[in-house]
């Protein structure tokens, strides 16, 4: 496949996808918004995504309504418990009768205690489940995928290696062959006194040692000469990731959250966001997220689920 340069590229991709293996089916925890339905419908119509709607059935009758959906092309699971709601919709998952999780109006806290569940959960085995979002910013030629800015707070040097190892496989579901990843810091030294300069200095080395695969990984890099040929040169940094980063893993969930918000507040983009390392593609959305973000992100999970079934 071509490497997707776009948002929009992973819209027409994911109709390439339901054309070619039929539509994936996406399992949506409390499925009461409006909005999230004229999603969905447009994923249902554009071929590539089937929905089932957990949740109570009469507001998810009241929000079809709103949008203008009609319910006869879905599967309804009337539900009015909303930690029930959870566990119903991740079971449909596991059991491989849906290919994706969702969250719709669900508490993010019982959304997630169901992906976790241990008897109908998503967990797969010791691997760090993580976050990624990902961006397209004008003035840029590819996207940009960010991780942890959402799930993981304070991750050690193992638990890096894990987001490190996630992002890069959604990076390849987007048709980055070997995706070019800056591991993140104030600077682009290594100094005993900076912490994450020592964790990006040995995810470095992991990856040299065969232990992270299929990217090529360096740092520590400050943002500028990640992102930017020029700054690269002028600070005289010989790397093939310098300036030409797909995938940045950042420090903490401080720094994560700051960058992405910087980035959707005070640039032209557009943004989604996935969990990664379940068993399956997880779609954790804002209640507050555009009907688009909401769309770009069940795209992104169908796309990740047709390469981790490749």
């Amino acid at each position: 496949m071509e490497q997707i340069r776009t948002l929009s590229a992973l819209l027409e991709y994911a109709k390439k996808i339901g054309k070619e293996q039929g539509p994936k089916t996406v399992s949506v925890a409390m499925a009461e918004d409006a909005g999230l339905i004229s999603a969905l419908e447009e994923a249902r119509a554009a071929g590539f995504a089937n929905s089932i709607l957990v949740g109570n059935g009469a507001k998810i009758k009241a929000a079809a309504e709103q949008a203008g959906v009609d319910l006869a092309n879905y599967k309804v699971i009337d539900e009015s418990n909303e930690g029930q709601m959870g566990m119903k919709s991740v079971a449909l998952v596991s059991s491989g009768e849906a290919d994706i999780y969702m969250k719709g109006q669900i508490h993010t806290n019982n959304f997630l205690r169901a992906m976790l569940n241990k008897e109908v959960g998503l967990r797969s085995g010791k691997n760090t489940i993580s976050h990624c979002y990902f961006h397209t910013v004008e003035g840029f030629d590819h996207v940009f995928f960010i991780a942890d800015a959402a799930f993981n707070m304070y991750p050690d040097l193992a638990a890096k290696a894990d987001i490190l190892q996630n992002t890069v496989n959604l990076a390849r579901a987007f048709g980055v062959v070997e995706p070019k990843v800056a591991v993140l810091a104030a600077v682009e030294v290594v100094n005993p006194d900076m912490p994450c300069t020592l964790d990006a200095a040995a995810l470095t080395q992991m990856n040299r040692r065969g232990q992270i695969k299929n990217c090529i990984v360096d740092g520590p890099f400050a943002l500028d000469n990640a992102v930017s040929e020029e700054s690269a040169k002028t600070k005289g940094i010989v790397s093939p990731v310098a300036g030409h980063a797909d995938v940045m893993i950042v420090p903490n969930i401080d720094a994560g959250n700051m960058m992405v918000k910087a980035l959707v507040y005070f640039s032209k983009n557009e943004t989604a966001g996935l969990i990664l390392g379940a068993t399956a593609p997880v779609v954790l959305t804002s209640r507050a997220d555009s009907p688009r973000a909401k769309l770009l992100s069940v795209a992104a999970a169908v796309a990740l689920s047709a390469f981790q079934k490749k």
